[in-house]
């Protein structure tokens, strides 16, 4: 494995994995996804450079993945290939007059059969533990939101009886640490979600995901959060809306006994559910924003505008001029680094309002900053509404004149 991270770093060429940055594994998980069209989330990757403590050898789709971005058609061929490159040359003898009789090195050949033996357990534990293909219609999955706020729990109904095993998961999103052991002969399981959003549930079985579907978290209205570990503080609506805007004063941090250092924190405002969905391929949306905290660790001033979506998100990062290698933007197919794209337009002055706007002609979609283009990408090649609107301030922030449109009428006005 180490062999293996070593090549994926010299084909990355970003320095020492030691001084990776989140933004990098997350920039990572894409490039994997672009080149081998498997998603390994960013927490796993995180594992594999040793990020997060583990025990447990990675899955047999994990090392293959990881052998193919490094150059490798698998994980056997890529083992393979280490043992041929380990062993030492062989020797090439001259011929004698006499033949001449070699002693056996005892040496070399225990340590040959001791790599022999150690690349066979290897083999053993990451290709061997199969588990048979699944009739996936044999299983059955849904859920149900309790309420129209957040918190809410949500009541997923399954059957997973014809599951080989007791090793039956439901995942909430696309998070795996957000994966929960479930009884194959129960039917129902209940879990919370802390923040809404769109997201997709599974049903596991082993490794295998038999089941799938779309799950919307809604807000009742606004809905204002400072994100703290492991449930975030929720804000009473008359403390961040206003009739012109929604802002939370630094004051208003204070009181939920929230430091403002040296861990910044992140509040975020969140409407999702609440108009019809607007498709991506014509649609108009825009805001003016401000972040009003900039002390200490808060210099970059990061801030963002998210469309949620029925598939990856749209979002639009903000941040002082100086900070803008730390971004990354979302166009609905791909994740955009600031650290290998210009996205020096997205850097600002927050002494006044920042316009943002972002919209779509069929073909593509435009980023736009106080008035002038500061980005443009292709459409997802497939359909995509967006079903929310989401705010993030490092900090904190205000928010103005929000108006979202399809088809040139207005669907969504606040502020």
């Amino acid at each position: 494995m180490l062999r293996c991270k070593q090549l994926i770093e010299r084909k990355l060429d970003w320095g020492a994995s030691e001084s990776w940055t989140s933004v990098d594994f997350e920039n990572l998980q894409q490039r994997i996804l672009d080149e081998t069209g498997v998603s390994l989330s960013a927490s796993t990757l995180r594992r594999i450079w040793g990020r997060v403590d583990y025990q447990h050898l990675p899955s047999n789709t994990t090392l293959n993945t990881l052998a193919q971005f490094a150059g490798y058609p698998d994980w056997r061929t890529f083992i393979k290939s280490q043992v041929l490159s380990d062993l030492p040359p062989t020797p090439v003898e001259r011929l004698t007059r006499e033949p001449v009789k070699h002693a056996i090195n005892w040496v070399r050949l225990s340590w040959i059969a001791g790599l022999f033996i150690t690349i066979v357990l290897i083999g053993i534990v990451a290709f061997d533990q199969k588990q048979p293909h699944l009739n996936t219609n044999q299983y059955s999955f849904s859920s149900k939101p309790l309420t129209h706020s957040i918190p809410n729990s949500v009541i997923f109904t399954y059957n997973a009886s014809a599951s080989p095993t007791d090793s039956v998961y439901i995942q909430q999103s696309w998070n795996p640490r957000l994966r929960a052991l479930v009884d194959k002969d129960s039917q129902t399981y209940t879990s919370i979600y802390y923040e809404p959003g769109y997201y997709r549930a599974k049903l596991l079985v082993g490794k295998q995901i038999v089941k799938e579907h779309p799950l919307l978290i809604p807000t009742n209205g606004w809905l204002g959060t400072i994100a703290t570990k492991p449930v975030p503080v929720y804000m009473k609506p008359d403390e961040f809306i206003g009739p012109t805007m929604m802002r939370l004063p630094v004051a208003g941090i204070q009181q939920k006994n929230v430091p403002l250092q040296p861990e910044v924190p992140l509040v975020k405002y969140f409407n999702v559910g609440n108009f019809d969905p607007v498709p991506l391929a014509d649609f108009s949306f825009s805001s003016d924003v401000k972040n009003e905290y900039g002390e200490g660790a808060a210099a970059c001033q990061q801030t963002w505008i998210e469309l949620i979506t029925d598939d990856m998100p749209i979002t639009i990062p903000l941040c002082t001029k100086g900070c803008v290698s730390e971004l990354t933007l979302l166009d609905g197919s791909h994740m955009i680094s600031g650290k290998k794209t210009d996205l020096s337009r997205f850097g600002v002055d927050y002494a006044n309002w920042i316009n943002v706007s972002c919209k779509s002609d069929g073909h593509k979609l435009y980023y736009h900053i106080n008035g002038e283009l500061a980005y443009e990408a292709a459409l997802p090649k497939k359909k995509v509404t967006i079903v929310g609107i989401a705010y993030g301030f490092r900090g904190t922030g205000a928010v103005r004149n929000i108006n979202l449109q399809a088809n040139d009428k207005q669907v969504f006005h606040a502020f």
